[in-house]
């Protein structure tokens, strides 16, 4: 990494309202590590190992017994995602991780203790607030710490591609300036509590469907443009300490085996310094470590242990292999020295502020919720309503959260656990899970003298009756995805878009609530009153969803990706090999010759709104749209290549927040649509503030493979346009900038 976190970027962090990135993301106000320190105390450790210590920090297990009769893990060892022995001899912990990009994992409850749920992370993206980000990490990074483990699977950033990806809860936006900028923040949060973040899923893993052996085609201009621009910028203002590779294929290889993305792009490219892991069940076989892979997790789930006898073997034999591990340790031991690990031991049954905590989550949540729709100012809602319907989507119990390895909750478990499976391997984890946090009870406590009208919505008649004889309705409405599975399509399932439709055909006054793990069609929109995007809104969702429903909180998130109107307007209509293979949690090929290609090439970096704005395409809701309950001005924008600076202004009566995006619309001549840079803003009625941002060259410019490759911005006219999403622009202003090229 070294100087990486002086560039142009990393300033940006300043224009989001956060203090200066600082070398391997130490709190504001502490001593910054000294990177060059770590990196020769790793290298004294190195010198100092034995030959057989060498292989210890190189592999490890995955912390569960996974199946029985199977080992027992190390008595020192916390159930949980991962274990790394470490060298006590020479004062090097152990690494204990845990899944905990939305919290500490709930692992199926092996802990027998729970965590405090963050909202998804396309939720807190959609608050489009670093301090958003940086709080809930740092939350969940004390959580981690005192549930004794050090390292976080943490960091999710791959870019919306397709939103029927299953992850796409998990991931953040479509953006590369707006995921790098919040991972970022999420990254410094988490490792202030000086335990280490990964940033993941390095790279292009854009779907679940076949995600073992899916080959994504990318020609490297497009791909340095978009998803690892993501990634570049979120290790610049995060500086994690490992990077966990991806499941895909990338143009041939697995990525964890991809000597260009490690390589060529991370660590020659980047600067790179800390450590690669690779996914648990990711590694094809020794030559991973070759081409840039330091470290296999999760080992019982490889075909063998690379990491270990047979690494050491190879080292043991050959100068350059015993180089490249001696390179593996170190790069683990700068990782650990840097963020304080081995200075500040963890052990597990340490407490937090529960109350605390949880005002994180929901203030997380408030700040993430979009209003889609309003139409005669049907929100907020007022306090004389005599009677409510209130239908569906387990509105008594809880809120819904995504599946897979991030599952996270709270002490007692979920309030109510759907099976999606009946039987196999997994079909304990392949369960709909809900946050004890109900919006009924919410809804009730601020309504005490009205009739409650509670219908489970699984029959549209019965939910029809309650609707008809209620002042209002509200349906909510949820969409469970998993990594491991994709969405077949955009639809609501289980028959919702006609519990939706029929329930507004009954009552005019019928509010929508979406909990939903990305974007959704949404066939009923013109006959409702309002939609509510909650996402999954975690453990404070009920109490979140509630206050954003009476008004008590302003609804300022805007969309982090564009909501299609059809699939016909993605890029691939057809989700790659969703009409060849049957559903796989595991993703692995059916036969070992069994091939499947996806081609990002067709909009190359042109993702989400860019696409939208290449084809003309009219989406549903387009990226960074939302509401509020005021109303606002923008203008004043200027813009002389290196900062934007504009004035947004609350023109309504109750306070709230906006959301100022600059995008450059036209480079010599050339149409284009990216964003530039933005801010979120708190505004009390009449109040008006000025916001500069900086803007990343990257942002201006192409990639070029000619020689080594580089950034190259050509001569010309620049324009900039100011707009509350991505499709409402105001007056575009020009600036004239040189031809430059440089290198990362």
């Amino acid at each position: 990494m070294g100087k990486q976190f002086l560039s142009a970027v990393a300033l940006a962090a300043v224009g989001a309202g956060m203090g200066p990135a600082s070398v391997w993301a130490q709190e504001a106000g502490a001593p910054p590590v000294n990177l060059a320190a770590a990196e020769a105390r790793a290298d004294q450790t190195v010198k100092a190992m034995t030959a057989d210590e060498r292989t210890t920090l190189t592999h490890g297990i995955m912390a569960i017994q996974l199946f029985p009769g199977a080992p027992p893990i190390p008595e020192d060892a916390v159930p949980g995602a991962g274990y790394i022995a470490g060298l006590p001899r020479l004062g090097v912990p152990a690494l204990k991780e845990t899944d905990a990009s939305l919290g500490v994992a709930w692992v199926g409850g092996a802990r027998k203790r729970g965590a405090t749920a963050l909202p998804s992370g396309i939720a807190q993206a959609a608050s489009w607030d670093p301090a958003v980000l940086h709080d809930g990490g740092a939350m969940i990074g004390a959580e981690a710490r005192a549930s004794g483990y050090n390292v976080l699977l943490a960091g999710g950033v791959n870019l919306t591609r397709d939103p029927r990806n299953g992850r796409t809860f998990e991931y953040l936006s479509e953006d590369p300036l707006l995921s790098g900028v919040l991972v970022g923040a999420a990254i410094r949060g988490i490792q202030s509590n000086h335990i280490i973040s990964t940033i993941k899923h390095f790279a292009l893993n854009g779907q679940e469907t076949g995600r073992q052996f899916v080959d994504i085609q990318i020609a490297n201009p497009a791909a340095r443009e978009s998803d690892l621009l993501a990634f570049q910028i979120g290790i610049e203002q995060g500086q994690p300490g490992a990077i966990m590779c991806a499941y895909n294929r990338v143009n041939g290889p697995r990525a964890c085996a991809s000597d260009w993305l490690l390589n060529t792009v991370l660590k020659r490219d980047w600067r790179y310094k800390g450590f690669v892991m690779s996914d648990w069940g990711a590694v094809p076989g020794l030559e991973a470590a070759t081409a840039g892979l330091d470290q296999q997790s999760g080992e019982q789930l490889d075909k063998a242990v690379y990491f270990g006898s047979k690494l050491a073997d190879k080292a043991a034999t050959d100068k350059a292999w015993a180089a490249r591990v001696a390179d593996m340790n170190r790069r683990v031991l700068t990782a650990i020295y840097a963020t304080g690990v081995d200075k500040n031991p963890v052990s597990p049954g340490g407490q937090w502020d529960q109350a605390a905590h949880s005002a994180v989550a929901e203030k997380a949540a408030i700040a993430g919720m979009v209003l889609l729709r309003n139409q005669n100012n049907a929100l907020p809602l007022l306090r004389d309503a005599k009677s409510v319907a209130v239908i569906g989507g387990y509105a008594d119990g809880g809120v819904i959260s995504g599946g897979g390895s991030s599952q996270v909750q709270g002490d007692g478990g979920p309030v109510v656990s759907r099976p999606v499976l009946a039987a196999g391997m997994f079909a304990g984890i392949m369960q709909e899970q809900f946050h004890r946090s109900s919006p009924l009870d919410a809804i009730k406590a601020r309504l005490p003298q009205a009739a409650m009208h509670f219908r489970d919505g699984r029959y549209i008649a019965d939910a029809v009756e309650a609707a008809r004889r209620s002042d209002v309705a509200i349906v909510f409405a949820t969409e469970w995805r998993t990594e491991g599975l994709d969405q077949p399509d955009l639809s609501l399932p289980d028959g919702q878009d006609a519990l939706i439709a029929a329930v507004a055909a009954a009552n005019p006054r019928t509010i929508v609530v979406l909990e939903t793990g990305g974007p959704v069609a949404m066939p009923w929109l013109d006959k409702t009153a309002a939609v509510l995007e909650a996402w999954y809104p975690g453990a404070r969702g009920g109490e979140a969803i509630a206050k954003v429903l009476f008004g008590e909180a302003n609804p300022g998130g805007r969309l982090p990706v564009t909501f299609p109107a059809s699939v016909a307007q993605l890029p691939r209509p057809k989700l790659d090999g969703s009409d060849t293979l049957d559903p796989d949690f595991m993703g692995n090929p059916p036969t070992p010759q069994t091939t499947l290609k996806a081609d990002y090439n067709v909009e190359g970096s042109d993702v989400g709104y860019r696409w939208f704005a290449r084809t003309g395409a009219k989406p549903l809701f387009p990226f960074g749209y939302g509401l509020s309950y005021t109303t606002f001005a923008q203008d004043g924008l200027s813009v002389d290549g290196k900062t934007a600076r504009f004035t947004l202004r609350n023109t309504g009566k109750v306070a709230g927040d906006d959301v100022g995006q600059v995008y450059l619309v036209d480079r010599a001549g050339s149409a284009k649509r990216r964003l530039v840079g933005f801010a979120r803003v708190h505004l009390e009625p009449g109040e008006s503030k000025t916001v500069s941002v900086p803007i990343d060259p990257r942002l201006l410019a192409d990639w070029q493979d000619a020689g080594k490759g580089g950034w190259t911005m050509p001569a010309g006219t620049y324009g900039f346009a100011l707009g509350s999403d991505a499709e409402t622009l105001g007056q575009v202003v020009t600036v004239r900038l040189p031809a430059r090229s440089w290198k990362d």
